[in-house]
């Protein structure tokens, strides 16, 4: 199994919104995910709790996939495409780590 976790960081104010509203329209495009990709074995998609410190990442990601190949088809997958040309505009940062489990 390989667990695949991104972490962003938004912009403060990007697309005429706010780094919360961003990170609640991201959050709605994945959670589709698990409906559109068909490699995707478990997936989480997380917001900052509103009481956390304000300098942590506001989004994150945790997937799992059976093998490097199905990260490497999800990876390529309109749906995917889609939510980085989308996130590309709104992110200060991120942070992504792909591990064996």
């Amino acid at each position: 199994m390989i667990k695949h976790i991104v972490m962003f960081k938004l912009l403060p104010q990007a697309q005429g919104r706010t780094a919360a509203e961003n990170a609640a329209l991201a959050l709605s495009m994945l959670e589709q995910f698990p409906a559109q990709i068909p490699t995707l074995r478990e997936f989480r998609a997380v917001v900052n709790a509103p009481d956390a410190p304000a300098d942590n990442c506001e989004l994150a990601l945790i997937c799992t996939f059976e093998d490097m190949e199905g990260l490497n088809a999800y990876q390529i997958h309109p749906a995917h495409k889609n939510f980085g040309a989308f996130i590309s505009q709104v992110r200060a940062s991120r942070a992504c780590i792909d591990y064996e489990a």
